[in-house]
């Protein structure tokens, strides 16, 4: 489950977390010379690999540097951003696509300035069809008109076709891993998925690498309360599956298991 207190606008989380999250926002916005990546996209191989956690602190970051943000809970099936925020999900992108919503309406702010978000709303029993409808599509080319980014934090990959189908929408695709849990199979799968459909794979990021260096490192901890654990964690970069746009990421120790 994801935890508000993960989020990167915690006062216990510390400055090189910050920093690597950073890294990555600098990475998207020089990810394309011909094109911008406004409509990103994060998913995971499977389940419980870090991907809300890492999408939620992207689109805080990258409001930070006074870009005009809007995140969007498209995992219709297990959402998890309200609870991240402490907001409620009553109504959300379900509403707007089923009953011609207006999005004005719901969106819901966070304390944090230039970040808008959009929840899940009430669980559907066709999240792919209303994912891949011309309803979505429209949606998405409208609010590229509002905003500088749509951060959209779908289902994993494998073991439902919703991220396939969103995957075509939009502009860049970010498959967060775990260490120690995704296997080297299974992010091969996911690969194939998402080329099959052409989306464009911008990069990965690694969660809970246990892994130290020389150059290059992070130290990072993180505490519930004040106390200092002092846990020594490191980033570890990593290269991009796509040959055509080769970004570097860097990964985020201890994240959340969403």
């Amino acid at each position: 489950m994801l935890k508000s207190t993960r989020l990167i606008n915690n006062i216990n989380m510390q400055e090189p977390i910050v920093e690597a999250y950073k890294t990555i926002r600098t990475n998207i916005q020089f990810s394309s010379l011909d094109k911008s990546v406004q409509l990103l996209m994060v998913t995971s191989a499977n389940p419980e690999e870090g991907k809300s956690t890492t999408i939620c602190n992207l689109a805080i970051t990258l409001a930070q540097s006074e870009k005009k943000v809007l995140l969007i809970d498209c995992d219709l099936r297990k959402p998890a951003i309200h609870r991240a925020f402490n907001i409620l999900n009553v109504k959300g992108l379900t509403n707007i696509l089923v009953e011609n919503l207006d999005y004005s309406l719901i969106l819901n702010e966070v304390g944090i300035p230039c970040l808008d978000v959009i929840t899940s709303g009430p669980k559907p029993p066709n999240p792919s069809e209303l994912l891949g409808s011309s309803r979505m599509k429209l949606f998405l080319n409208q609010l590229k008109k509002e905003y500088d980014f749509v951060m959209l934090d779908t289902p994993p990959v494998l073991p439902v076709t919703d991220a396939t189908v969103l995957s075509q929408m939009v502009d860049g695709v970010i498959l967060v891993t775990r260490y120690g849990r995704t296997t080297y199979e299974s992010i091969i799968k996911a690969k194939e998925n998402l080329e099959r459909v052409k989306a464009n794979l911008l990069g990965t990021v690694i969660n809970d690498t246990p892994i130290t260096g020389q150059h290059g490192s992070y130290y990072y901890y993180y505490s519930n309360d004040t106390e200092e654990k002092n846990k020594r964690r490191s980033s570890r970069k990593i290269t991009s599956h796509s040959e055509t746009n080769k970004i570097n990421f860097f990964n985020n120790t201890k994240q959340g298991s969403k």
